[in-house]
């Protein structure tokens, strides 16, 4: 798909409004760059890519210059089933990510059937001193192993990352105020004996007791840990 022809299809259907929102919500990403087109028409055009025989090409022309470019590549990177062509162009692509729209939007559906495979990965995005890179992974490790699969490591694992930049540390927080829902009785501890950074330890407890997964009970409790 020509770079001119991606272009013209987000142009047909932007929205200046929602450019004007989406400005406000990524307030690192110049204004100059948000076209202002919304999700179902983000995902429909990437559909298309991904059925383009210039599908390549768009996901070789790297970096973008419309933050909706990069919100269609990680959706066109979803798409693909092949799990090692996937984490190669994950990898590809990430350090070209620079908000968290971008970041969290988008989560390759051959993760799921390939866990084993993945979490090294993982493990090496979490550990990344890219900001987003790092948020990534830590959000796979969230949606891919808070269930059958989780371990007790893993709640280290996001523990022991450092960081000041608050997108990061937002991002640990939903981790842990999800595997507060998930897997509570390993979680706790570490709200009992506050071995998260603080601002994260009060967001974290924040999210829990506004969840609808956390029981009531928990929640009275987390209130008190605060």
């Amino acid at each position: 798909m020509a770079k001119f022809s991606l272009y013209d299809k987000l142009i047909a259907v932007r929205d200046a409004e929602y450019k004007a929102f989406q400005a406000k919500l990524v307030p690192n990403v110049s204004p100059d760059t948000i076209i202002g087109v919304r999700t179902p028409d983000l995902r429909r055009i990437a559909k298309e890519v991904f059925e383009s025989p210039d599908r390549e090409a768009f996901l070789s022309d790297l970096p973008h210059g419309y933050y909706e470019e990069n919100l269609i590549h990680f959706f066109v990177l979803a798409m693909i089933r092949d799990v090692g062509q996937c984490l190669q162009a994950v990898e590809t692509f990430l350090p070209y990510v620079d908000c968290w729209p971008v970041s969290d939007q988008s989560t390759p559906k051959c993760f799921k059937k390939h866990h084993k495979t993945v979490l090294p990965f993982i493990k090496k995005w979490i550990a990344s001193e890219h900001v987003y890179t790092a948020r990534f992974g830590i959000r796979m490790l969230m949606n891919e192993f808070l269930d059958d699969e989780f371990s007790e490591e893993y709640l280290a694992l996001v523990a022991a990352k450092q960081g000041d930049d608050y997108y990061l540390k937002m991002m640990i927080a939903w981790y842990f105020a999800t595997a507060l829902a998930k897997q509570y009785e390993a979680t706790v501890p570490y709200f009992e004996s506050r071995r998260l950074d603080e601002w994260v330890h009060k967001k974290a407890i924040q999210k829990a007791v506004e969840s609808y997964r956390v029981t009531d009970e928990h929640k009275e409790y987390l209130k008190s840990l605060r």
